[in-house]
């Protein structure tokens, strides 16, 4: 008989205490098939991603694995007790456990730091001689990951998109990014053969559409030049994010258009320069802002934005204007979180420094309450207005506005209400107490 292995993605807690549930996963995430894809065939393997299904209590696997952004930890936390309870091996994995191993390691048996390609095998044959290591840190060497399992996730009530990766990691080193201080400017990329090997997967499974997993897939012009090429042929339909910056080169935003992109989301972060250069992301101009968003949406290709409140040079004045700022330029999905010290982060580590940690109970942190102090407010009133700006951005008005009445609605209509009801489901959520995610 086989060893039976269970992954889980959790879903985080709402404000109620209960378990934030859908009815549909839209986008999923790629950890749990690629990490199917990378166990020997000796093992059987089930994959839940809570937010859409239950997790199986009585179930006969011998591992459990859980994978974690900082936002689900508490509800990590949880499950891992209750698995290591009934005697179940519990290994943990994500962005929280690779920055704080030591915590994660007070409720498993193992915990993996960063990439699982060469540790998951690692920790596998372990487990069969009996001696598993508490930690499993092993860098990528090359990245060459398998085809992951889709076909475990296929039939589960996910949405029109697979997740593809081309490249991992980021050139850049934002100082409250968990993927720089992890990556230390590291960018991999894969041969643009074996990226296509992965959507041809995605097209044969009958999905028309895919969302590329990547930090900044554009930050080499001639792989994206290569890869657009290739995926031109199949007629698929796709999204990424990258830097804003990609406004300035029409030429390749034409080339990444004809390929099929359809969305592209950008960090932004914030609208005061000085709060961009606090976060060491001098780079972006925020006086360029609206040139560059315009020169996307003006090659035919919609916007999305992630931004942060509460840096340095943010005010309770800009935070109020960064609404009519997405409202003007049509943001199609825009999210926004409280600006966090992800604890191992350059800016945790400065918080501390500079005594500026309002909470120091880092299980806490979900980044929809003010955990530091910023400089212009009280952490009382950034979370305040944090939630104040997330319900001008999300009211009716606004919404019609960024996905109804524009021009890209005759051209997409579909497509356009597709935002629309993303639009409607945030809105939901935020008088839920709840932020706004990938849905």
């Amino acid at each position: 008989m086989k060893t039976k292995i269970l992954l889980i993605q959790p879903s985080p807690y709402a404000p109620s205490g209960e378990v934030i549930k859908k009815s549909r996963l839209h986008f999923v995430g790629l950890s749990l098939p690629l990490i199917a894809a990378l166990t020997p065939e000796a093992f059987e393997v089930e994959l839940i991603y809570e937010t859409i299904e239950e997790i199986p209590w009585e179930t006969e696997a011998s591992i459990v694995g859980i994978s974690s952004m900082g936002h689900g930890v508490h509800r990590t936390i949880d499950i891992a007790k209750r698995f290591k309870a009934m005697g179940k091996t519990v290994v943990l994995g994500g962005y929280m456990v690779s920055l704080l191993p030591e915590e994660g390691l007070k409720y498993a048996d193992a915990v993996f730091i960063g990439d699982v390609e060469e540790a998951w095998p690692a920790f596998l044959m372990d487990y069969e001689g009996g001696v598993v290591k508490p930690i499993y840190h092993m860098p990528l060497s090359k990245y060459a990951p398998p085809l992951p399992r889709y076909d475990l996730i296929v039939h589960k009530r996910i949405g029109a998109f697979l997740p593809v990766q081309a490249g991992r990691g980021c050139v850049n080193t934002c100082s409250f990014c968990s993927v720089a201080c992890l990556y230390q400017s590291r960018y991999h990329t894969r041969p643009v053969h074996e990226v296509m090997r992965d959507i041809q997967e995605v097209k044969r499974l009958g999905f028309h559409q895919f969302l590329l997993l990547d930090d900044n897939i554009f930050s080499n012009r001639e792989y994206t030049i290569a890869l657009c090429q290739a995926i031109m042929p199949l007629k698929m339909k796709w999204m990424t994010q990258c830097t804003i910056t990609i406004g300035d080169d029409p030429e390749l935003l034409a080339i990444i258009r004809r390929s099929g992109c359809m969305a592209l989301s950008f960090g932004l972060e914030s609208l005061s320069q000085e709060s961009l250069d606090s976060m060491e992301k001098p780079w972006a101009r925020v006086s360029e802002y609206r040139r560059l968003i315009r020169a996307v949406r003006a090659a035919d290709i919609q916007v999305s934005t992630e931004m942060v409140v509460g840096a340095d040079g943010d005010t309770l004045d800009s935070i109020r204007k960064t609404a009519d700022f997405i409202t003007e330029m049509k943001i199609v999905v825009p999210r926004f979180y409280i600006l966090t010290p992800i604890p191992g982060t350059v800016f945790f580590h400065q918080m501390k420094a500079e005594n500026r940690l309002y909470n120091e109970n880092i299980y806490t942190y979900n980044g929809a309450e003010a955990v530091h102090v910023p400089r212009h407010m009280s952490p009382k009133a950034l979370t305040e207005a944090y939630w104040a700006l997330y319900k001008d951005v999300f009211s009716y008005g606004s919404i019609l506005r960024r996905t109804l009445f524009q021009r890209a609605f005759w051209r997409h209509p579909l497509q356009s209400l597709f935002y629309l009801g993303i639009n409607l489901y945030y809105r939901y959520q935020i008088y839920q107490g709840i932020t706004p995610n990938i849905i």
